[in-house]
């Protein structure tokens, strides 16, 4: 945890940056990141569209057999990305308390789509729908690539996809409301 929270603190940290074009917004520091997709700026909740990182809480065991927290991963991943290629980002979606956004990300001279980066990774997910279906599908393209190269937190066998999960968790509500 307490490297976790140095790298958060180091990610976070002032920089100079370029501003960011017409219609997007520089990831900047001083936000709050809560998951390895959310952050928070200035009491404005921000989102990846398209991307769910590994739940917080959730575990994996690594190479050495001790249980990690699969959350805590994406969330350093996200944080080393944001410090390292200091992301623009343009909103696409609002709801009332959450922007859903893309960034894009600068690696070298070339721009990469922030979400793309963390999915080919290994450090998130494409996120699904209701019917269980990508919200983008090239992000599920690059999430079975990531698993095929055991990229990232594939490389652990007992990974949970998180979409698993929230479903589970979604059906186990619905029977309890049922009775």
């Amino acid at each position: 945890m307490r490297r976790l929270l140095a790298l958060l603190s180091v990610a976070l940290t002032p920089a100079a940056v370029s501003a960011a074009p017409a219609g997007y917004f520089d990831l900047q520091p001083g936000i709050t990141l809560e998951t390895g997709d959310t952050w928070v700026s200035d009491g404005q909740k921000y989102r990846l569209f398209g991307v769910q990182s590994c739940l917080r809480g959730t575990a994996y065991t690594d190479k050495s057999g001790q249980k990690r927290d699969c959350g805590d991963a994406s969330l350093a991943v996200f944080a080393a990305y944001i410090k390292d290629t200091k992301p623009v980002c343009a909103p696409v979606a609002k709801t009332a308390d959450l922007s859903y956004v893309v960034c894009y990300a600068t690696v070298g001279k070339d721009r990469l789509d922030l979400a793309t980066m963390m999915i080919a990774s290994g450090y998130a997910f494409a996120s699904l729908n209701a019917e269980g279906l990508p919200f983008h599908t090239p992000y599920a393209v690059a999430e079975q690539d990531a698993r095929e190269r055991r990229a990232g937190l594939w490389q652990f066998q007992d990974v949970q996809h998180p979409a698993v999960l929230l479903s589970r968790s979604a059906n186990e509500r619905a029977k309890k409301a049922k009775q």
